[in-house]
């Protein structure tokens, strides 16, 4: 059996997803800005996207959605528009985000460091969540905008981005959100969370690679980070990308439509295997389920490095993390685990365990079986575990991690 469990990584494309985006490779070819039929023909399935795109995130005709390739993208130019137009002009100098982003945040945010931005990375508490009144108080009249993730691509958890965007707005501070992990996973109503920008990608939730979007509320002004053309009403230069663009209305369509419904169904698998996890001894989950989304579990199981278990689930022909995908190279101890508490051991020994709503009852069960015959071989070789030993009484738990 082959057990997918990395779609926080990335998801398959839903077979009706692929079967929109068909004609439009080879029958619905025209490029949309050409004024001839061949060109023309492709609108009335883009402007179907994008209301697709529209009530799924409850956008209003004010706002704007503008296609991206991913949410990189849509993250690099918020930041980097908000450098130009603010920090250059000298007005404001001041990024807020956190130490647990995105790699495309925290490496945006170094680069704009050595052009002159001072940026402040919050900390997170036990659980990974930022604390609205830590944004709070480093927020100063120099700050132009603030950046936290809606939910964690390693953790799951999820931030409290309504309380954010309510201290953002009542200082007069743009707010950035990268959605990536929650939309499609968990409701996201842009009419009641006060969020100037939220970046997307597709294959965050059962659409292509490739494509995202950027959501800026009440067309607030940002500066094109390409420049070449008129395409998106002079928002994003170069052509657009058509099958994909509707593929990924079709694909949020799909995975917001009865969104409750799918979230309890995924709910109850991930906490079924969890639940069978945490019967090992010296394990430890990252983070309060209620408050995490629902497909994802970050587990460390002490006396079992992070790349071996990965090694066995890999054997077993099961895909799973580390971490995040963007970083899945580097073998140093998990940033995140290390933000959140974790001792250094603990930090190497972080799996990643993400379901889908295409995940079955009989993978969880194939999982659980293969997990628990891994940790035991590989237990049985750590030498640090057979010198030290599990620890008084086993304990297994979901918990917050603290410094040991």
């Amino acid at each position: 059996m082959k057990v997918y469990l990395d779609n926080n990584a990335t998801t398959m494309v839903d077979p009706l997803v692929v079967e929109v985006m068909q004609p439009f490779f080879s029958e619905i070819y025209g490029n949309p800005n050409s004024l001839h039929k061949f060109g023309t023909a492709s609108h009335p399935a883009l402007s179907k996207a994008i209301d697709q795109m529209y009530k799924a995130l409850n956008a209003r005709d004010s706002d704007d959605i503008v296609f991206t390739s991913c949410a990189t993208e849509s993250n690099n130019w918020v930041l980097k528009s908000i450098f130009a137009d603010h920090i250059v002009s000298g007005d404001k100098n001041h990024i807020i985000t956190t130490e647990v982003e995105h790699p495309s945040v925290l490496a945006a945010c170094r680069a704009l460091e050595k052009e002159g931005a001072k940026v402040t990375y919050l900390p997170v508490n036990s659980e990974g969540v930022v604390e609205p009144h830590v944004v709070r108080s480093f927020i100063t009249d120099k700050t132009a905008l603030v950046s936290v993730m809606w939910a964690s691509n390693e953790t799951g958890m999820i931030n409290p981005i309504k309380e954010i965007g309510e201290i953002c707005k009542e200082k007069g501070v743009l707010f950035h959100s990268d959605a990536v992990q929650a939309i499609g996973k968990i409701p996201v109503d842009l009419q009641d969370v006060h969020v100037d920008f939220v970046s997307m990608s597709a294959h965050k939730f059962h659409g292509p690679k490739g494509v995202g979007a950027l959501y800026i509320r009440n067309s607030q002004p940002l500066s094109p980070l390409l420049h070449g053309g008129e395409h998106m009403g002079g928002r994003r230069s170069g052509t657009l990308n058509v099958p994909y663009i509707v593929a990924m209305g079709k694909a949020i369509e799909l995975a917001t439509t009865n969104i409750e419904e799918k979230m309890a169904s995924i709910r109850a698998k991930r906490d079924r295997l969890e639940d069978a996890l945490l019967e090992l001894s010296d394990t430890f989950v990252v983070g309060n389920r209620k408050n995490r989304t629902p497909n994802t579990i970050l587990i460390s199981i002490r006396g079992v490095e992070g790349e071996g278990m990965l090694w066995d689930l890999n054997n077993g022909q099961i895909g799973a993390s580390t971490g995040s995908a963007c970083a899945s190279e580097d073998l140093q101890a998990n940033t995140v685990m290390l933000a959140i508490g974790a001792d250094s051991e603990l930090a190497h020994t972080g799996i990643r365990l993400s379901l889908s709503r295409f995940t079955t009852d009989s993978e969880i069960d194939y999982t659980i079986a293969h997990f628990k015959k891994a940790v035991a071989r590989l237990r049985a070789i750590s030498s640090s575990f057979a010198k030290v030993g599990p620890t008084p009484g086993g304990e297994s738990k979901e918990c917050e991690l603290h410094h040991h």
